[in-house]
């Protein structure tokens, strides 16, 4: 396991990045008043009694939030449950924070959701009583599939004894903390934990396409796929497997409290239960304390983006549950991240909030319709299946097509934290760790809200659970886009420093590739957008069409890594990026990295890796895997033709083992068409082949023939273009790059 515990002073996070610094004096939230970056920020300070300036105090207090009546409505399923008895504890946790000028609340409380509205009404009870602004306090639930229902969601309805009596016993922990403060030294850490986390919304294979909840057959992404299930091609995401963790001991050095952050969803246990979480808080407390002890320690475990993340590794063989051990073993990693930390008394804080308004997707007439219908027919109009949950979330969404979204950012020192209030994807909490302005940051999801998943658009493509519009997952497909912006610009306005910019492909083998001077080169290492950048500095630069994934592992090679940045691909699940690229001739070179996930004997053409020809037509350049075409003997070769029925594909001489990274070439001067496979001097494919593109056409695709037909599934990697055809040793040279040590 790959752990490297850092200081305040020396993070060891994957991105690079200095320490942001703000005015002790000011406090910044969102009441109106001079905009920064589009954001309603005001100045002001929040005042902390009883401190001595700039020396740091800290209270923090757990307060049991059990239900005390049985049987309890459970969240956390499609239908509705109930639960007899308690399993363990429930707990709402608070750490309390005061620098003298500046007094925040960072509260965890184990639950599954709790609605923006009775996180507002806590945060109001705890200002009345302790006097710390409502936009002071964040409130998070750790995400447990195990505890009693404050919340309703898909098919489970409200717990109401429970939910009467859980916000005063929050507020109660708030409370409880301001009490507690005392003078406090604080440090953090980030360490690698990549064996407890992993994604578990995996990519179908184009010949099992998934029916959602409205009868289409739309589903080409789904959550928890099976152990190497072969109907699934790979994850449709990468992981964030950083462990964050906050310490604050007693000036005196005794152990107070630690916040750690980590993103996985739930383990899963039997109800009532605070899961995994309230275990791996127990083991925490029970290796750092020390005694005699002033005070208790109080150990909070907080969800972070793992949206699509979960324990379970779906690409090995199933493995015994045992949530004891996964607790331990994350509590273990934590106290040894803490073993190295540097503590200080002076750390300054600072807290910014903003609320976004943002729409949901709402039913069109004829789904309405639809849902009516279904909810008209059922007895008690409590759900039954999954098409009656979601008629009835249908309704819900109709009657309130807009929703507005409490977001956070804080300040601690060097340490930056930040709060959104849905179900985030792990590509999303890596992206505001990469432009992060602080050193480590650690992200809250479920914090001040629950309004659902918020995939990134171009998940929203590939369909499955979290993108079907209800309660769980409707906002609008932009929300993500629009959260990153709006959280990075108060980390911003916290820090006192600009963000990041996000750090891009090098390496020995990028740097081979470009020193041979390519007219295109798409590392497809990008995280967001529909762009594929373009470093040949040409600016050909691509477009990717719906039905890709982004930011997934790259090639296993070690000349892909570089400072800041671990190989990355593109994953091909139906779309292609397309680009015109300007100067290219009827001699020119292509050269791409790519892993095929598809069996070679699923249908005729496996996937198209590359093709040159107008959008549009089956004439072209066109390089595949064969399928079971032109014969069974053809299965995993590398395949060319020209888009003309009347000419025969030409197959190559090796089968390429599946799931594997591989390195093509394909060479054209002029009627010469030349295939080479990793670096082999003799070709694949060499024969005299007419065009099939017309003459001039500058039109691209990589992932996908010109015509739309056959696409590649799986991934590719570092796509360049030559405006000539390179030869066989220049082409080796490039393959031996590769192999190079950054």
């Amino acid at each position: 396991m790959d752990r490297t515990a850092s200081s305040n002073d020396r993070a060891t996070e994957k991105w690079p990045g200095g320490a942001g610094s703000i005015p002790r004096r000011t406090f910044l939230r969102s009441v109106g008043g001079a905009t920064l970056g589009g954001l309603a920020l005001q100045a002001v300070a929040q005042p902390a009694q009883g401190a001595a300036a700039g020396r740091l105090r800290a209270g923090a207090a757990a307060i049991d939030i059990s239900p005390t009546h049985f049987p309890a409505i459970v969240s956390g399923g499609f239908l509705e449950r109930t639960a007899t008895g308690l399993a363990d504890p429930l707990f709402a946790r608070c750490l309390t924070l005061d620098d003298g000028q500046t007094r925040v609340a960072i509260v965890v409380v184990d639950s599954l959701m709790i609605p923006r509205e009775m996180a507002d009404s806590i945060k109001r009870r705890a200002e009345s009583a302790t006097g710390i602004a409502a936009d002071h306090i964040l409130i998070s639930a750790v995400h447990t599939h195990s505890a009693p229902s404050v919340m309703g969601a898909l098919g489970t309805g409200v717990d109401g004894p429970y939910a009467e009596m859980f916000p005063g016993l929050v507020a109660k922990a708030i409370e409880q903390a301001v009490a507690n403060l005392q003078p406090a030294k604080a440090g953090w850490a980030a360490v690698n934990a990549p064996d407890h986390t992993h994604c578990r919304r995996w990519i179908l294979r184009s010949d099992h396409v998934g029916e959602d909840p409205f009868g289409a057959r739309t589903v080409r992404a789904m959550m928890h796929p099976g152990y190497q299930n072969p109907a699934y091609v790979g994850p449709a995401g990468p992981v964030d497997t950083a462990l964050t963790v906050l310490a604050v001991q007693t000036s005196g050095g005794e152990p107070l409290a630690v916040l750690a952050n980590y993103s996985m969803h739930y383990f899963g246990s039997g109800a009532v239960s605070a899961d995994y979480f309230g275990r791996f808080c127990r083991n925490v407390e029970k290796r750092l304390a020390v005694a005699p002890a002033s005070r208790p320690l109080v150990a909070m475990m907080s969800q972070g983006t793992s949206g699509d993340l979960h324990w379970m590794d779906y690409s090995q063989p199933q493995k015994p549950r045992n949530i004891d051990g996964y607790a331990d073993e994350l509590a273990a990693i934590a106290c040894e991240a803490i073993g190295g930390i540097e503590y200080l008394d002076q750390v300054p804080l600072a807290m910014a909030e903003t609320t976004l308004s943002l729409r949901r997707r709402t039913p069109d007439e004829a789904r309405l319709a639809w849902a009516r219908k279904i909810i008209r027919q059922m007895p008690d109009g409590k759900p039954r299946n999954r098409t009656e949950v979601y008629a009835l979330e249908q309704v819900y969404l109709a009657d309130e097509p807009v929703r507005d979204v409490r977001l956070q950012a804080i300040k601690v020192g060097a340490l930056g934290i930040t709060a959104i209030p849905c179900e985030v994807f792990g590509i999303t909490g890596l992206k505001l760790k990469a432009c992060s302005p602080f050193e480590t940051t650690m992200n809250f999801e479920l914090a001040n809200g629950g309004d659902g998943y918020i995939p990134p658009p171009e998940q929203h493509a590939l369909g499955g659970y979290t993108t079907w519009p209800a309660r769980t997952a409707g906002l609008e497909t932009q929300a993500e886009p629009k959260i990153v912006e709006a959280v990075l610009k108060l980390l911003e306005a916290v820090s006192g420093k600009p963000r990041r910019a996000l750090p891009v492909a090098g390496g020995p083998y990028l740097e081979a590739v470009l020193e041979s001077k390519p007219i295109a080169c798409w590392p497809l290492d990008e995280i967001a957008g529909s762009q594929a950048t373009d470093r040949s500095g040409r600016e050909n630069q691509g477009i990717y069409e719906p039905g890709i994934a982004f930011y997934l592992e790259g090639p296993d090679r070690p000349a892909f890594a570089s400072a800041g940045h671990a190989p990355r691909a593109a994953h091909f699940a139906g779309g292609r990026m397309k680009a015109a690229v300007k100067g290219l001739n009827s001699s020119y070179s292509v050269s791409l990295w790519f892993w095929n996930g598809l069996p070679t004997d699923a249908r005729p053409i496996t996937g198209h890796l590359f093709s040159r020809g107008a959008d549009g037509s089956a004439k072209g350049d066109h390089l595949a895997i064969s399928g079971t075409e032109p014969s069974s003997d053809a299965q995993g070769r590398l395949r060319f033709h020209n888009g003309d029925p009347r000419q025969k594909a030409i197959v190559g001489k090796t089968r390429i083992a599946l799931r594997t990274w591989n390195h093509v070439a394909m060479v054209r001067d002029g009627r010469r068409v030349a295939v080479y496979l990793n670096g082999q001097a003799a070709p694949e494919i060499d024969a005299e082949v007419e065009p099939g593109y017309a003459p001039g056409d500058e039109s691209l695709f990589v992932g996908g023939r010109s015509d739309g037909q056959d696409g590649f599934e799986g991934k590719i990697a570092a796509v360049a273009i030559f405006d000539r055809g390179l030869s066989s040793a220049e082409l080796a040279s490039h393959y031996a790059a590769a192999e190079r040590t950054p």
